[in-house]
C-alpha cells in the first residue's frame, strides 16, 4: 500500500516549506484530477497577441511611457485616498502568507455581488470566529450558513469552507475518500488526515484557480497579487468600468472578445512592483470616483489618459464652436471618428481628417470594440456612456406558499417550526418555514400547504390556516412571491417529530438561526410588524393585506368598530 504524500512529507520537515509547496502545485497541475480552469498561461498569451493584432491602437496602450504615467498617477492617488477597510488592515499587518491569503480570500468572496458597507460587519465577525483556514475547516456547514445568513448568494460560504477543508485536509475513512483526493492517496489509518495541499494555500493565480473550489480567474488574481505579490491582473465590475472609459470601449463588455481584451489590458497595466496595491487601486477608483452614475472626473487621477473624457470634451468644444485641430486625438478609431461626425450638433462643423488614423477593422469597416451604430451617443450621460449596459433577462417569476406554524404553549415557551432546504440549489442547506411551490391563484394554496405541513408534523386543523399577506423577494434570477400563512396550535397538545431536517425553535433562536432574509421578512408579516427593506444584492418588498388597501377615514372608523367581531385574517 502506498503511503500518503502528506504523511511522507510530514516526516521530512527539514525540507524547505517553499520547495514542498512548489512540488505539490506542480504535481497538482500535471495531474489529470485537477479541475479545468480555461486556457493556461501560454494559450492566454497567444490570445492576447492575436487580439491586439486585430484591434485599433485607439483601444490599446502602445506607449510604455503612457503606462508608466498611469501606474504612477493611480498608485499615488490610492496612497492618499484609499478607504480604511478591515481586510486591508488584516492583509497588510499579517506576515504569515497563508493567513494573509486566507484574509484576502474571505474578503474577495464576500464582496462578490455585495456592497462594501454590508460586508464590513460580516467580515469582522467571520475573522473573529474563524481567524485561520484551519478554524474554518473545522466548522460545520450549519455554523457557516448561520453566520452568512443575510449576506446572500449562500453557495459562496459553502464553497469557501470546501476550499478551506481542501487546503487543510480532512479526516476521512478509507472507503469514503473525498472527490478531491487523488486516487493514489490511500490512508493507512481510518482517521488519518490527508493534506493534498500540505495545509498551505497555492501560491499562484493559476494554481489557486485550478485547485480551490469556487475560485475563478478574478478571485485567483486578487489573492495572488495582494497576498503573494504576483503580477496578475484582475477584472471585476469596477475595473471593467474604468478600462472601458479609459480606452473608450463601447461594445458589450460581457462578450468574449471584449472580455479577453479587458483581461489583456489589466495584465499589461498591473504594476509589477506593487501588483496588489495597483489592483486594489483600480477597483477603488471604480467604486469611489469612476462610478456608474455621476462619475467625479475632476478628481480622477487618469483623466488625462481617458478616451471617454476626451470625447466629452471634444463634443463640448464642438457645441461651443471652439473645435481646434488639436482637440481630436490623432490616433483614434475610425468608427469612433464617424460617430463623432454624426454626433456634432453643428452639422456644418466637420471633424478633422482621419488620414493619419490607424485602421481598426480594415476588412469589415466596423470596430468590434466600439458601440454599434444602433446605439448613439447620449450627451446627457457623458463618460457614463461607457461601458455599454449588457441586456439582462428579467428574472423568472415563481410563487410559493409558506406557513409559520407556532405552538405558543409548548413546554419551555412558544416554538415555531423550521425545516431545512436541500443541500443543493437555491438557499441550499438553510432553514425556512414549511413552503410549497404553488400557482399564483390562492384557490388551491391552503390545501397544498396543509399537505406539506402534515408531511412534517402529522394531522393539523385546516380551519385555522389564515392568509396574512405576501413577501416579494427578488433573487439574481428569480422573483419569488411568498404567500404568507399562519397557523397557531392553541392547545397544549405536544407536536413533536423525529424526522431529520426539522426543528422547533423559540423566537430568539429563530433570529440567530441560518435563515434567509426572505424568511425573516415572512416572520415579520406573521408578527404584524412594520416591514423593512432588503439591502445589499437583493431587492425585496413586503406587503400585508392591511397595506394593500388605502382606507378612507370613514372606512377606518368602521373597521375599528367592527374589528372585535372579525377574524384576524379577514380584510
Amino acid at each position: 500500500m502506498k503511503k500518503p504524500r502528506a504523511a511522507a512529507g510530514s516526516r521530512s520537515r527539514h525540507r524547505k516549506q517553499s520547495s514542498s509547496q512548489e512540488g505539490r502545485e506542480k504535481r497538482a497541475l500535471s495531474s489529470s484530477q485537477a479541475k479545468p480552469s480555461g486556457p493556461d498561461g501560454l494559450a492566454r498569451r497567444q490570445e492576447e497577441v492575436v487580439l491586439q493584432a486585430s484591434v485599433s491602437p485607439y483601444h490599446l496602450f502602445r506607449d510604455t511611457a503612457e503606462v508608466t504615467v498611469l501606474r504612477k498617477n493611480l498608485l499615488s492617488w490610492y496612497d492618499l485616498e484609499k478607504r480604511d477597510l478591515p481586510w486591508r488592515r488584516q492583509a497588510e499587518g499579517e506576515m504569515d502568507l497563508d493567513r494573509r491569503a486566507y484574509a484576502v480570500w474571505v474578503s474577495e468572496v464576500m464582496l462578490q455581488q455585495t456592497q462594501v458597507a454590508t460586508v464590513i460587519n460580516y467580515y469582522t465577525r467571520w475573522m473573529q470566529k474563524w481567524p485561520t483556514l484551519q478554524d474554518l475547516a473545522s466548522a460545520s456547514l450549519e455554523e457557516v450558513n448561520q453566520l452568512w445568513a443575510g449576506l446572500g448568494y449562500y453557495s459562496r460560504g459553502r464553497r469557501l469552507q470546501e476550499g478551506a477543508r481542501k487546503v487543510r485536509g480532512v479526516k476521512v475513512n478509507t472507503g469514503a475518500l473525498r472527490p478531491w483526493v487523488s486516487h493514489n492517496l490511500e490512508p493507512s489509518h481510518p482517521n488519518q488526515v490527508i493534506e493534498e495541499l500540505g495545509g498551505h494555500m497555492p501560491r499562484t493565480a493559476e494554481t489557486l484557480q485550478q485547485l480551490l473550489p469556487g475560485v475563478g480567474r478574478y478571485t485567483a488574481g486578487a489573492i495572488a497579487s495582494i497576498a503573494f505579490g504576483q503580477a496578475a491582473g484582475v477584472v471585476d465590475g469596477n475595473v471593467v468600468r474604468v478600462l472601458c472609459r479609459v480606452r473608450a470601449i463601447g461594445a458589450d463588455p460581457s462578450s468574449t472578445l471584449v472580455s479577453q481584451h479587458l483581461w489583456s489590458l489589466s495584465q499589461q497595466l498591473v504594476d509589477p512592483a506593487r501588483p496588489g496595491d495597483f489592483n486594489q487601486a483600480a477597483m477603488e477608483l471604480g467604486a469611489t470616483v469612476c462610478t456608474p452614475q455621476r462619475p467625479r472626473c475632476s478628481q480622477c487621477p487618469m483623466q488625462s489618459l481617458c478616451r471617454a473624457h476626451q470625447r466629452v470634451s471634444h463634443l463640448r468644444k464642438g457645441q461651443s464652436g471652439d473645435l481646434g485641430s488639436d482637440s481630436f486625438p490623432v490616433t483614434s478609431c475610425p468608427v469612433y471618428a464617424a460617430q463623432m461626425e454624426r454626433e456634432q450638433l453643428l452639422a456644418s462643423q466637420s471633424l478633422p481628417s482621419s488620414g493619419d488614423v490607424e485602421e481598426c477593422a480594415p476588412n469589415t469597416g466596423q470596430c468590434q470594440l466600439c458601440a454599434p451604430p444602433t446605439e448613439p451617443w447620449d450627451q446627457t450621460l457623458g463618460v457614463a456612456n461607457f461601458p455599454r449596459k449588457a441586456s439582462r433577462r428579467p428574472p423568472r417569476e415563481e410563487c410559493s406558499a409558506t406557513c409559520v406554524l407556532e405552538q405558543p404553549r409548548a413546554v419551555g415557551g412558544a416554538r415555531i417550526l423550521l425545516v431545512q432546504r436541500p443541500n443543493s440549489g437555491l438557499l441550499a442547506g438553510l432553514w425556512e418555514f414549511p413552503s410549497v411551490t404553488v400557482e399564483p391563484s390562492r384557490q388551491h394554496q391552503p390545501k397544498a400547504l396543509l399537505q406539506e405541513l402534515q408531511s412534517w408534523v402529522g394531522p393539523l386543523p385546516a380551519t385555522r390556516l389564515q392568509h396574512l399577506g405576501q413577501v416579494v423577494h427578488t433573487f439574481s434570477h428569480i422573483k419569488l412571491t411568498y404567500q404568507v400563512y399562519g397557523l397557531t396550535l392553541e392547545e397544549q397538545t405536544p407536536v413533536t417529530t423525529s424526522l431529520p431536517g426539522v426543528r422547533w425553535l423559540t423566537r430568539e433562536e429563530f433570529h440567530t438561526a441560518a435563515v434567509s432574509t426572505a424568511m425573516k421578512k415572512v416572520f415579520r408579516v406573521y408578527e404584524g410588524q412594520q416591514p423593512g427593506t432588503c439591502k445589499g444584492s437583493k431587492r425585496s418588498q413586503v406587503s400585508t393585506l392591511s397595506r394593500q388597501k388605502k382606507l378612507s377615514p370613514g372606512q377606518k372608523v368602521l373597521d375599528s368598530f367592527f374589528q372585535p367581531y372579525t377574524s384576524a385574517g379577514a380584510p
